[in-house]
């Protein structure tokens, strides 16, 4: 018996390749249909068939970088079983992804620019609750006294370092952010007589 040969991607996987990496390189907008057509080696049905229109593979592609971003944050906070080690662990988590080559900034940020329709705008807002409703809890769990507040905080500077790193096309962003993030929180508790636990 021969080796499994791997499985062929079907039309919509290769269409979903095709818009992550050319919609992260060049842009949402400036992106033709086409493009991504004849990058996906598929036909123009296929594309309208799985997705409908442009706008719907825009809201796919996004909810696959969230899924990716997402994935990754998880795998870096937990490594660490301390609160202030995990919530701390988003700014690694970053680091990893402006070290990678290629790397363009915010896709949400980038496609809320360029393309604000519904799709982009729903997408970016769930992408951006995450965020938040996870610094959110990891402050909370570090003993923060109002979790929220401070979650609102480490979210700008989780923002600001991608930012940064994208501008200034400056990986150690995230070694930055990460030694705010820690000073914040750290003043934060003692600010009210509590420690992270």
């Amino acid at each position: 018996m021969g080796a499994k040969s791997a499985a062929v991607p079907s039309a919509r996987e290769r269409l979903l390749a095709a818009a992550n990496e050319l919609f992260y390189a060049e842009g949402v907008h400036t992106v033709g249909i086409d493009r991504v057509i004849e990058r996906a080696g598929v036909a123009k049905a296929s594309l309208y068939n799985t997705f409908g229109s442009k706008d719907e593979l825009v809201k796919v592609y996004l909810e696959g970088r969230h899924a990716v971003v997402a994935a990754r944050i998880t795998r870096y906070i937990e490594r660490y079983d301390g609160p202030r080690e995990r919530l701390l662990g988003v700014f690694e988590a970053q680091g990893e992804l402006f070290a990678e080559p290629g790397y363009r900034g915010c896709a949400f940020v980038s496609a809320s620019a360029e393309s604000p329709g519904e799709g982009v705008s729903r997408a970016a807002d769930e992408y951006r609750g995450w965020v938040r409703g996870l610094l959110t809890g990891l402050a909370r769990d570090a003993g923060a006294p109002d979790p929220e507040a401070l979650g609102r905080q480490l979210h700008m500077i989780y923002d600001g370092s991608s930012l940064s790193a994208r501008m200034d096309r400056d990986p150690s962003a995230a070694v930055t952010a990460r030694a705010a993030a820690g000073a914040l929180l750290d003043a934060t508790l003692a600010a009210h007589g509590t420690s992270g636990r």
